[in-house]
């Protein structure tokens, strides 16, 4: 059955339908349908075991995302499918999040997902520990015998010394894949989208996901730092935040590296790989030297 038909099959359209592949998803098959009353979003995708997705998880966070006020309405899910309120608007850039008040708005999305989601979560979800994510990350790469086996043995070593300098953890329930384009500004507000990695884990993951995907400054990184826990960080807190945030590279890097042999999207998987490898050895240099 290809996505159409899966379109075509739900039951919650009024009269005919029109569908258009929504652009911009590098995960899961994406499309904008129109009936006689409504627009909205279909995200086609079954499990994705290479990449811990699976998608009862993402339902949960879905509808306490929208119940927090984050994200837009669930109308309707099924094995592989989820259909979300339409949402006016346009998806952010990098250059976008170097605004202060937009950063600022992102910002308030990703702290309110950690405070308020907790309380509208219903039934199993998930834990997010990016360490473990690597690790399985290498083990997919060396069974499949990808081309890039012969950088993991340094990149886990690079891994474990990032894990060490962690330290204790709060747990919140994170996002976990803050990319610029995972905001939508609608003119008036922003939404946060996309929880197919979300879990329990660090805040400082996604806080470090934001600063390396967007590409924030140390000034930048120092205000997000201070606003999210309303004081200036201190010396251990700096170490743990520059350790997740090269960890964060690295998984996006790494992630891509399972693409490049199991997704068949078209998507150019390696340019995105080698993009971010250079955003993880900029990230793990500048713990190494903040460590000296």
């Amino acid at each position: 059955m290809t996505p159409l038909d899966k379109i075509r099959g739900l039951p919650l359209w009024r009269g005919d339908i029109s569908a258009q592949p929504l652009g911009g998803g590098i995960t899961n098959v994406n499309y904008v349908v129109q009936d006689a009353e409504k627009r909205v979003v279909v995200r086609i995708g079954d499990d994705i075991p290479v990449h811990q997705i699976l998608r009862f998880n993402e339902v949960s966070a879905s509808l306490a995302a929208h119940a927090a006020g984050l994200s837009p309405a669930v109308l309707h899910h099924e094995p592989g499918v989820l259909v979300l309120d339409f949402i006016h608007g346009r998806t952010l850039a990098a250059a976008d999040l170097h605004q202060p008040d937009t950063l600022d708005a992102a910002l308030g999305l990703v702290a309110r997902a950690h405070r308020d989601m907790p309380r509208f979560l219903r039934g199993p979800t998930l834990a997010f520990w990016v360490f473990h994510v690597l690790r399985d990350y290498a083990a997919t790469l060396r069974e499949g015998d990808s081309p890039h086996a012969p950088r993991l043995p340094a990149l886990l070593d690079e891994a474990a010394s990032l894990e060490s300098a962690i330290g204790p953890v709060d747990l919140v329930f994170g996002h976990n894949d803050l990319l610029p384009a995972n905001f939508i500004d609608d003119g008036t507000r922003l939404w946060l989208l996309d929880w197919d990695y979300a879990g329990w884990g660090s805040p400082l993951f996604d806080l470090g996901g934001l600063a390396a995907n967007a590409g924030l400054s140390p000034t930048q990184e120092a205000h997000i730092l201070t606003a999210y826990y309303d004081r200036l960080p201190d010396a251990r807190l700096w170490r743990s935040y520059r350790a997740m945030k090269a960890a964060s590279a690295l998984r996006e890097a790494m992630w891509s590296m399972v693409q490049e042999s199991h997704s068949t999207l078209d998507f150019d998987y390696p340019a995105y790989t080698a993009t971010n490898l250079e955003t993880y050895r900029a990230a793990f240099a500048a713990f190494q030297e903040a460590s000296a």
